[in-house]
């Protein structure tokens, strides 16, 4: 069974879409589901995550936020492996 990672992005902000581009290069090479959330649909996630934005989380845990950390993703998808 393959990890489902989510990130919470707008459509507009070009940090998310750095964050999308650069996630999906490295599930290129390690097997996990990517979910993309637009936080602007939700009002709940909105008013949770705001300005975090993106946000990459697995589950309700947080990887990062604003920029890709590759070390956390890493680490977290070697103890999931």
């Amino acid at each position: 069974m393959s990890q489902t990672l989510t990130i919470l992005s707008r459509e507009y902000c070009h940090l998310c879409h750095d964050m999308i581009d650069a996630v999906r290069l490295i599930q290129r090479a390690t097997p996990f589901e990517l979910k993309v959330i637009d936080v602007d649909e939700n009002p709940e996630l909105e008013e949770k995550y705001g300005e975090l934005v993106p946000v990459l989380l697995a589950g309700d845990r947080e990887i990062c936020h604003y920029h890709l950390d590759r070390d956390a993703l890493n680490a977290y998808l070697k103890s999931y492996l």
